[in-house]
């Protein structure tokens, strides 16, 4: 893989772990663990049985803790704590061939990462504002199949896969901005004409 095209996947794999750490640790271990693609040497950590494992218990307590509302605000707030810190160690590793993780690789990957959690944590506090749990559940599925789907372009096509995500988070971040304003608008106290 060309420096681009590296720095396409490490950026793709960041801002997936904003939205799904577990699951997206969980799929990079299991890529490499089949040989589905060579992973650079800090990333080979994630083939561990211990790692996958562990990312495999906790992407099915996500899963379903993510389906609840309310619950799931609360998830997403105690998972900044790991989200970040995940999606910056999954750039930097991968921006490093040598093994040794760079402080600017960390600081775009923790940017990255940042950017696609807060977009999920905002949208979903927002969608948590409905009575219905219709919505929320809508919600919570959508993030599992971008994730997975992210996923699975991720190393055949980082430059793809990173345009795709890109494109989800600002769009959900244009949603965002557009229902936010529709419910101050309804909450904002009306003027009487005079």
């Amino acid at each position: 893989m060309t420096e681009a095209h590296l720095f396409a996947l490490g950026i793709a794999l960041a801002a997936l772990s904003g939205v799904r750490a577990y699951l997206t640790v969980f799929g990079v271990g299991l890529a490499g663990l089949l040989g589905w693609v060579d992973l650079p040497p800090a990333l080979a950590a994630t083939t561990s049985p211990w790692v996958l494992a562990t990312a495999g218990s906790l992407t099915v307590i996500e899963f379903t803790f993510d389906k609840i509302p309310g619950v799931d605000s609360g998830w997403d707030l105690v998972q900044t704590l790991l989200r970040v810190p995940v999606g910056a160690f999954l750039a930097a590793a991968t921006l490093s061939p040598d093994g040794q993780l760079s402080g600017g690789a960390l600081a775009i990957g923790a940017s990255a990462a940042l950017l696609t959690h807060a977009v999920k944590t905002g949208t979903r506090a927002l969608i948590n504002t409905s009575p219905e749990p219709m919505s929320n559940w809508t919600a919570s599925v959508g993030e599992d199949v971008v994730t997975a789907g992210g996923l699975a372009i991720v190393f055949a096509h980082p430059w793809l896969a990173l345009s795709l995500i890109l494109g989800v988070v600002l769009s959900s971040a244009l949603l965002v901005l557009w229902l936010a304003r529709k419910v101050l608008r309804l909450l904002s106290p009306r003027t009487s004409a005079g």
